[in-house]
């Protein structure tokens, strides 16, 4: 099992921390001060550390510096409160996989916990531990991609079907929020790559920097601070899937050492003479119009072509309002589990305001909402009065539903109309009542319609 210890002096948030990780089948032990983390690290030995920068007697940094001292292949997270770039430069040169910003929310963390596993099969593909349970790929997580029944979804859901099995450069284009990393994780997943890494980069999280050596890795001594190798993001999806997101914050210089790199299938770390040929395919997601970024000369032509093989538009949560019942109900699950909570549905008032509002954070604002909700819930469904008060609130939207179920208290009759319609074909009478399939059965088991 994959050990994690976690060095926070803040106790709440980091036994928060540790519940979330061991829910997620991880073993993990927290400490408050840099004395019990030595201990610890003397006494055992571990395949990630997560550490604050600031703690009561001692720094991140020092506990950085000692893991890789003692362990090169030991994965390194530092956290803190204080986004200050330097320090941020300085731990990533010591040799820290990322450095993460509090407060976070925990599962943001989860990919960067598994990237930092993924590198650590990387340099070491036979060691023990990770083969008596070897790490995942990201696209197995249990927030996997989620399809929908509006026309948009199953536009998008067949352009994923048909890209997925080639090895094209795919673009994704979205709205903040719309799911794009999900998408690329549904690609990898159904492609012929999917039990191979899945690398993703937030492009525009990456100091400049450090951005060569995030990339194409580094070798111990090329520059100050580098005491160890370093594998960089290349190399660690070598034989899978590279997913570089917000593509369009990359800096021109290295837009121009990624063309290169995506031209000839090679890299070279910093420091290195010697060329390291790759095999990857790449994703990229933005929610800029690059096309105009083009125009404009803030990014490269030549490589906007090369990564736009095939395109993919991720529709907003308004464009598709079908699909948003199904998606509400799916996070539900969700924080029903993460928060132990057993919340069955949403109330009929609850239900008219998501439709009434706009959504203009779409699925992430969703997905947060609803853990929300259902955090403050104290009954079985989910009231009205627990909602924010924009959605609460919001106007009846111009948008209306052919049948308007949940509005007409004559719902048993508009169901059997939309089945009569459909000819008995359930997920294109929810279309029709504009819900998901799972609320539809749930209403034919309530009036115990039968087909």
């Amino acid at each position: 099992m994959t050990k994690i210890l976690i060095v926070e002096d803040d106790v709440p948030f980091g036994t928060m921390l540790k519940t979330f990780l061991i829910k997620r089948d991880y073993e993990v032990e927290l400490v408050f001060s840099g004395a019990e983390a030595f201990k610890k690290l003397k006494e055992n030995s571990f395949n990630l550390i997560l550490s604050d920068v600031r703690l009561p007697d001692t720094s991140g940094l020092d506990i950085l510096k000692e893991v890789k001292a003692e362990n090169a292949d030991t994965q390194v997270i530092i956290m803190t409160s204080y986004a200050e770039i330097s320090m941020a430069v300085e731990a990533m040169k010591i040799g820290a996989f990322d450095y993460v910003s509090k407060p976070f929310r925990p599962e943001s963390i989860l990919q960067t916990i598994e990237n930092a596993l993924t590198h650590t099969q990387v340099q070491q593909p036979s060691a023990p531990k990770q083969a008596k349970k070897p790490q995942k790929p990201v696209s197995d997580q249990e927030t996997s991609f989620v399809k929908g029944v509006s026309e948009a979804a199953i536009k998008l859901s067949d352009y994923i079907e048909l890209v997925a099995p080639t090895n094209m450069s795919v673009l994704i284009m979205g709205e903040s929020g719309t799911g794009k990393e999900q998408v690329a994780k549904s690609i990898h997943k159904q492609s012929k790559r999917a039990g191979a890494p899945f690398i993703a980069v937030d492009c525009g999280a990456i100091p400049r920097e450090l951005a060569s050596s995030e990339f194409f890795g580094h070798l111990k001594g090329s520059f100050t601070g580098a005491i160890n190798d370093k594998t960089g993001h290349f190399e660690a999806a070598n034989g899978g899937t590279l997913f570089l997101d917000e593509i369009g914050n990359l800096s021109y210089e290295l837009q121009v050492q990624l063309l290169r790199a995506l031209q000839e299938r090679k890299i070279k770390p910093v420091g290195s003479n010697n060329e390291i040929q790759v095999d990857i395919r790449v994703i990229t997601a933005t929610n800029e119009d690059l096309a105009q970024a083009v125009k404009d000369g803030e990014f490269r032509e030549d490589l906007y072509h090369r990564l736009n093989e095939f395109s993919i538009k991720v529709p907003a949560l308004k464009e598709r309002k079908e699909d948003l019942m199904l998606f509400a109900e799916y996070f539900l699950d969700e924080a029903n589990t993460e928060l132990e909570k057993n919340v069955i549905g949403f109330t009929e008032s609850a239900i008219e305001a998501f439709k009434n509002y706009n959504w203009p954070g779409n699925l992430r604002e969703l997905k947060n909402m609803v853990k929300r909700a259902a955090l403050l819930t104290q009954d079985e469904m989910i009231p009205l009065k627990v909602l924010p008060h924009e959605i609460a609130t919001a106007t009846h939207s111009n948008t209306e539903t052919e049948y308007g179920l949940f509005k007409n208290k004559n719902e048993e009759q508009l169901i059997l109309d939309a089945l009569e319609k459909a000819g008995g074909n359930k997920s294109k009478a929810a279309r029709l009542l504009s819900i998901d399939r799972k609320t539809l059965y749930n209403k034919l088991k309530q009036y115990d319609i039968k087909l």
